[in-house]
C-alpha cells in the first residue's frame, strides 16, 4: 500500500492551492446548480417526443432568431420578457431559456426577469452556438437547417456523450 505524505499547497499548484471543498458541501453546490441549468442535448432529448414539460425560451433579437432558431421554441425577446411573458408564458409550466452561446448573458438577464415575475426557470447551456454544433436542426426563414455535428464539441458516432 503506498501513501503519500500531503504536500505544502504552494506545491500543488494552482488547480489544488484552494483546496476542494467538503463532500456535503459540493453535494449542495452541484444539486442547486442543476436546478438552474440544462444543457442541450438534454433539452433535445426532452423536446423529441414532443411534451417536454417546460417551454424554451428563445431571449434573441426578431433578426438572431429568422437566422435560425430551435424549432418550437418561445421567441421572447429579454427586454421584451416583463411586458410579454405573461401574456405568452403559462405561470405553472417550467421555462428554459437560451440566448447565442456561452459568450452571452441574455439567457440570464431573461432568466432573471422571468423568476422576478414568479416563473420557474432554467437556462440552457451553449445557447443556440451549441444547439448547431451539436447538429441538431434549425428553424431559419428559408426554412429547416442543419449542419454536421462539430466533432470537437459533440460525440462523434452513437451520439451520445455518456454523460
Amino acid at each position: 500500500m503506498t501513501t503519500s505524505t500531503p504536500r505544502p499547497l504552494a506545491a500543488v499548484g494552482p488547480v489544488l492551492a484552494v483546496p476542494p471543498a467538503e463532500p456535503a458541501d459540493a453535494a449542495a453546490y452541484f444539486a442547486a446548480r442543476l436546478a438552474f441549468h440544462t444543457d442541450v442535448a438534454d433539452v433535445h432529448a426532452a423536446l423529441a417526443p414532443g411534451a417536454p414539460g417546460f417551454v424554451l425560451v428563445d431571449c434573441r433579437s426578431a433578426a438572431a432568431w429568422d437566422q435560425g432558431h430551435v424549432p418550437g421554441a418561445v421567441h421572447l425577446p429579454t427586454a421584451r420578457v416583463p411586458q410579454d411573458a405573461p401574456g405568452l408564458l403559462d405561470p405553472a409550466v417550467p421555462v428554459v431559456v437560451h440566448c447565442w452561446g456561452p459568450g452571452c448573458d441574455g439567457a440570464t438577464r431573461a432568466a432573471l426577469a422571468l423568476a422576478r415575475l414568479g416563473y420557474r426557470v432554467k437556462e440552457m447551456l451553449g445557447g443556440i452556438e451549441y444547439w448547431i454544433r451539436e447538429g441538431y436542426e434549425v428553424t431559419t426563414r428559408q426554412g429547416p437547417r442543419q449542419r454536421p455535428a462539430d466533432p470537437l464539441t459533440a460525440p462523434v458516432g452513437d451520439g451520445e456523450c455518456g454523460c
